[in-house]
């Protein structure tokens, strides 16, 4: 994400276009007086934290026994599957 560098009044004056900016294109920009960086108006990050992983998933439902069973089966078959294909070239024609 490019960043772009503007001075504090030009932002006061064309606030909303400088917001929707930052909401509509993703765009950051840093607001500077005179020489002096002052401050950053930039999107706020999306998404969840690796630290929220372990919580994501004790959340899951637990699968029951046999459910276990039938989805391990379901994987050693998709896999067997895949095993016996030959990989494709994507730019063959």
């Amino acid at each position: 994400m490019a960043v772009h560098v503007l001075s504090v009044t030009e932002m006061v004056r064309n606030f909303s276009d400088y917001v929707n900016r930052v909401a509509y294109r993703r765009e950051a920009f840093v607001l500077r007086r005179g020489r002096q960086s002052l401050a950053e108006l930039r999107p706020l990050p999306t998404g969840r934290r690796l630290g929220d992983l372990p919580a994501i998933v004790a959340a899951w439902p637990r699968l029951a026994g046999s459910e276990r069973r039938d989805f391990a089966a379901d994987v050693q078959a998709a896999r067997g599957t895949l095993r016996r294909e030959q990989p494709r070239d994507p730019w063959a024609s």
